[in-house]
């Protein structure tokens, strides 16, 4: 079997056409640039994704040029895509990873055909279509979010097990074909094998299970416990509130990787510190959804009780077997339903540590906005209890802030997690996360690049999502 090409058949028709629109597109761009310093602004129309464009002389015609080459560049990039889903390895490697995406690419196309027809009737979700940025962004952060679901619950995607070495495949290039590759046995390595022969692109494949298991989660806990405390902070003041803001500096002016390091290293480990602080944070979910409930239904005895009931009596479960460990300092439940890896725990834990202060400060002074608003007097005339207005009247109106900050503050979270693994600290050394897969790559970066590559440009890829899909966000909750 010989080894795969990165275009294979499909090159032969499309490559000499991307050598050509490439240098093309840089010249349009840099002619673009140019004119925008020594060419006064022309007229400028909207465009309907709320962007400018200039519409005479030189600079616009530079726009409207390179606007039309980019959009033959992308769709140069779509017949790669779907030629590859047809063809397959004939197409090269390029080819076959799209082929193996297939379920993604299904599930984006639904995803984005219907969120655009029903975009009047999805609120802000639906009003994110309206933007160019704010789509691509949401594209690529579904690309992994779908790629992860395919992978972790049917194992569509990856090729080989991550873990998987198989002798001969020790830093191979990418297309390499698998050597005595037995039958119903993926017949290459598509992104080539790392420094232990394992397979490169299933290890990336892998490590967007482990990087959208963890990163949401947990960014979701650390808002709980900064929206369940920033809000009392910001609407009563005084010493509560001086007491939680000292907390949360304090907290702050720790280095974020020392005190990673702190609460990774087996003594700390040992102590059982980080489940102790688990016991602490992941009651908050708890605390946050009873208030809520209460809050809503306190007049309505019959109701508060069966949702507080319905609501909290599994949360607490959940709650009772994450604490939970055999053999660790907390092994007190004996309906431990399921069990959470030591790492990822500390990982976990650690995460909503450093998050919550820096959540509970963005709440804390949007309620202390917020609550001089007309609507919050009127509320309190009526004779509304606290913890109504505080989560029915305050944290409503704030929701665009706490939207897009939850969307950089994933980002954030995936850095954190991809320089944990760099490091080696919290994850198990041979876990296929993006950041230990860059670590194993980066030995040997001198002479292979085909390691190191894939991982980084995948968290590349991710949090560059995330941060277009918060742009996109800003922008419809201005509007809004």
């Amino acid at each position: 079997m010989e080894d795969l090409t990165w275009t294979g058949w499909l090159g032969t028709v499309l490559d000499p056409v991307l050598y050509v629109l490439v240098p093309v597109f840089a010249a349009s761009l840099v002619a673009r640039i140019l004119l925008s310093w020594f060419e006064p602004d022309p007229g400028i129309r909207s465009n309907p994704d709320g962007t400018l464009m200039a519409t005479g002389g030189l600079r616009g015609l530079s726009a409207r040029v390179s606007n039309r080459i980019g959009l033959a560049l992308l769709a140069l990039v779509m017949a790669y895509l779907l030629g590859g889903v047809v063809l397959g390895a004939d197409a090269g490697i390029v080819g076959a990873i799209s082929q193996r995406f297939t379920p993604v690419w299904i599930a984006l196309a639904l995803t984005f055909g219907l969120s655009i027809t029903y975009k009047r009737r999805l609120g802000l979700y639906g009003k994110l279509f309206d933007s160019t940025i704010g789509m691509i962004g949401f594209g690529l952060v579904m690309f992994w979010v779908y790629t992860a679901l395919f992978t972790g619950l049917f194992d569509l995607i990856a090729t080989h097990p991550p873990l998987d070495q198989v002798s001969g495949m020790k830093n191979k290039v990418p297309g390499t074909p698998l050597r005595g590759a037995e039958e119903g046995e993926y017949p290459w390595y598509l992104l080539g094998g790392d420094n232990l022969a394992r397979d490169v692109f299933s290890r990336v494949v892998k490590g967007a299970v482990v990087v959208i298991q963890i990163a949401p989660l947990a960014t979701l806990f650390a808002f709980m416990v900064g929206i369940t405390l920033g809000l009392p902070a910001g609407y009563y003041g005084g010493r509560l509130d001086l007491f939680l803001s000292f907390l949360a500096n304090l907290i702050l002016a720790f280095p974020v990787i020392l005190l990673f390091y702190l609460l990774v290293t087996p003594e700390i480990v040992a102590t059982g510190l980080p489940q102790y602080m688990a016991v602490v944070l992941f009651a908050f979910p708890i605390v946050f959804a009873g208030v809520l409930i209460h809050a809503l239904y306190r007049t309505q005895p019959s109701k508060d009780r069966l949702w507080l009931a319905l609501v909290l009596g599994p949360m607490a479960l959940v709650y009772l077997s994450v604490i939970n460990q055999p053999g660790s300092r907390i092994a007190f439940w004996p309906l431990d339903f399921f069990d959470v890896p030591p790492g990822i725990l500390v990982v976990f834990v650690s995460v909503v540590f450093v998050n919550a202060p820096t959540v509970f400060r963005i709440v804390r002074g949007l309620a202390m906005d917020i609550k001089t608003r007309d609507y919050v007097a009127a509320a309190q005339t009526r004779g509304e209890r606290p913890w109504y207005i505080m989560l029915w009247e305050i944290l409503p109106n704030a929701r665009g802030p706490l939207i897009v900050d939850f969307c950089l503050r994933i980002g954030y979270t995936t850095i954190l997690l991809g320089t944990l693994g760099f490091f080696g600290l919290g994850l198990p050394p041979e876990s296929p996360d993006w950041g230990s897969t860059i670590n194993d790559g980066r030995k040997l970066l001198s002479i292979y690049l085909h390691p190191a590559l894939p991982p980084a440009f995948a968290l590349l890829s991710l949090v560059l999502g995330l941060n277009l899909l918060a742009d996109g966000l800003r922008e419809e909750t201005l509007r809004d």
